[in-house]
């Protein structure tokens, strides 16, 4: 049984808070970004995709919004 997700997202709110959320596809994490947008710090987004190609792990290319 495989994995329905594909981007996990680690976010940090200007209140403190701490944003963990998974997206099965780029436009539910579009939508949730628009949703929490006033809520988050940007510059603290995160963005992993899981089926990102071991090349672009390699060269650090994680941050994909």
């Amino acid at each position: 049984m495989g994995s329905t997700c594909r981007y996990v997202v680690n976010a940090l709110g200007k209140g403190g808070e701490t944003y963990y959320t998974l997206c099965k596809d780029k436009q539910e994490l579009q939508n949730w970004i628009h949703i929490n947008r006033e809520k988050l710090i940007m510059d603290e987004l995160i963005i992993t995709d899981k089926h990102q190609s071991v090349f672009s792990k390699w060269f650090g290319l994680k941050k994909i919004y």
